[in-house]
Parts: C-alpha cells; sequence; structure tokens
C-alpha cells in the first residue's frame, strides 16, 4: 500500500462511527483502500469513479452554529471542502479548502470527525465521493469571503433551523453528522 494511501487507511481506522451507517461507510472505505493506491480524482469531474474528498465544517464555539455554502454544481448546501490532490494529506486538503473557498487561514480539527461515502449530485453527478469531514472552529464574527464561482452564498446555520428545514437541500449527511458534533461537543 503506497505511503499516503496507508495514512488515510490509518485515520479512517481510528475513527470511531456514530451509528450504523458510518460502520458501514468505515469498513467499506478500509476495504476500498486495501485494494488500491488510486484514491485521487484525477480527471475531472469523476476518474476515477471513486475518490477522496475532504470537507471542512466551520463550528462557531459559542452556540455551535454550522457554516454551509449554497454550492453551484451540487445545487445542495454543503460544508466547504474539495477534492483531495495527488500525494496530498486530506488534513492539507482542508486547511487549503478554507483558505481557496473562504479566505480564511485556520487549523482544522487534527483528524476528521466523521466519514461518509456519497453518490454525487447534480451537474458532475455519477461518481463517489469519499469524505473525511474536519472541524474548524471559527467565530461568527470572522470575516469570510466566499469563491463566488463556486457558491451562491455562504451562511450560518444554527442546528434547529437544519432539523426543521428541507433535507433535500443539504448533504444527505449533515443530520447525523451534527448529531455526531453535538455529541462531541456534549451538547
Amino acid at each position: 500500500m503506497r505511503s499516503t494511501v496507508a495514512a488515510v487507511h490509518e485515520l479512517v481506522t481510528r475513527l470511531e462511527p456514530v451509528d450504523n451507517l458510518e460502520g458501514e461507510h468505515r469498513g467499506h472505505v478500509l476495504g476500498w483502500l486495501r485494494s488500491t493506491d488510486d484514491v485521487y480524482r484525477r480527471v475531472k469531474p469523476a476518474e476515477p469513479g471513486r475518490h477522496l474528498v475532504s470537507y471542512v465544517v466551520p463550528v462557531d464555539p459559542a452556540d455551535g452554529g454550522v457554516l454551509l455554502v449554497e454550492h453551484r454544481n451540487a445545487g445542495l448546501w454543503l460544508p466547504p471542502g474539495g477534492h483531495v490532490e495527488v500525494g496530498e494529506d486530506p488534513y492539507d486538503t482542508a486547511v487549503r479548502e478554507l483558505k481557496e473557498e473562504l479566505g480564511v487561514t485556520a487549523k482544522p480539527s487534527p483528524e476528521p470527525l466523521f466519514l461518509t461515502v456519497t453518490e454525487t449530485v447534480g451537474l458532475d453527478s455519477g461518481h463517489i465521493d469519499v469524505s473525511l469531514w474536519y472541524l474548524v472552529e471559527l467565530s461568527r464574527s470572522q470575516e469570510v469571503q466566499p469563491d463566488a464561482g463556486e457558491f451562491h452564498q455562504a451562511r450560518w446555520w444554527a442546528p434547529v433551523e437544519i432539523a426543521t428545514a428541507d433535507p433535500a437541500g443539504f448533504d444527505p449527511h449533515l443530520g447525523r453528522f451534527l448529531r455526531k458534533l453535538s455529541a462531541a461537543l456534549g451538547r
């Protein structure tokens, strides 16, 4: 196993699933990582058909609100993030994507909190994103500059707002992530 893939394998091994679905995703990803060294998107939008993504979820430590972006391509409210570049560590992707997509220089949590395997939707639909969800503490007062080429807008959401909104407008795993986040924050 290539060293960069072995590092991701170790990272995923350490993740504690919040529910059966995350456990299934974890088992699937560990098997995938053992079977291939090609885990990076090499050709946009979808070659190979399954590849690594790092989400980075800005969380306001004062109230647990999360900053989401309305993604032009996917047509959903998502955390900022993007594809892990060839040979790049997923953590470095999270740092890079914060800067590129929000204009924020910050250090996310050293390890992801959550893992998902999702078939994409929108203009680039049909491939599989294996997503590692990192956290970054960010105050609502922090100025952000969302990438207008990728997003219609960015906004802070209280967890209760997301819980009462139409789930079809969000990443399909966001509600589960918020439950895991709430438990991690002791809320």
